[in-house]
């Protein structure tokens, strides 16, 4: 007479259990993953995005008083107090690095205020300030610090700084 083997009805149900536990934490750690996959892409965007701001904002003039063709400026003519567009300035028309001084756009816009396909989410604060101490130059007016800080649709902010010289 053959002897009949398999499993009984509790080593069956230990078999799922521990299944159950694997794949629940398999599954866990690829929901994490999961997760985080846009991080690295709204990473690349946002550099992307701070590029372009940065482009338009350092190929301005230094200050509103800088001579035709550029130059420097004297620094009793800089206005380090009161950065921002000047009185009927729009952003087609700003023509100086701190006309860019408090700009906010949600979503993100070209340098004619024309929105950005592609970027729903993101949003762009751009802040200008006399920094010439923090560069070691003689006097403050004679560089300006930039500062972006782009938030993407996560409620991450990135933040991006650059200087300007007077020259």
């Amino acid at each position: 007479m053959k002897r009949q083997a398999g499993l009984t009805l509790v080593e069956l149900v230990m078999v799922i259990v521990i299944i159950a536990i694997a794949i629940a934490g398999v599954v866990g750690a690829f929901s994490l993953l999961v997760g985080r996959s846009a991080d690295p892409l709204n990473q690349v965007r946002a550099v992307s995005l701070a590029q372009l701001y940065m482009d338009a904002i350092l190929t301005r003039n230094y200050d509103e008083s800088t001579p035709v063709g550029g130059g420097k400026v004297d620094v009793e003519d800089v206005d380090c107090a009161m950065p921002g567009p000047d009185d009927g300035e729009t952003r087609a028309t700003f023509d100086d690095a701190d006309d860019y001084h408090g700009l906010a756009d949600s979503p993100p816009k070209d340098y004619e205020g024309v929105d950005l396909p592609g970027y729903g989410g993101f949003s762009v604060r751009v802040a200008v300030a006399c920094a010439g101490s923090e560069v070691d130059v003689a006097n403050d007016e004679d560089a300006k610090r930039i500062d972006i800080t782009i938030t993407d649709p996560s409620g991450q902010d990135w933040r991006f700084t650059a200087y300007r010289g007077n020259f």
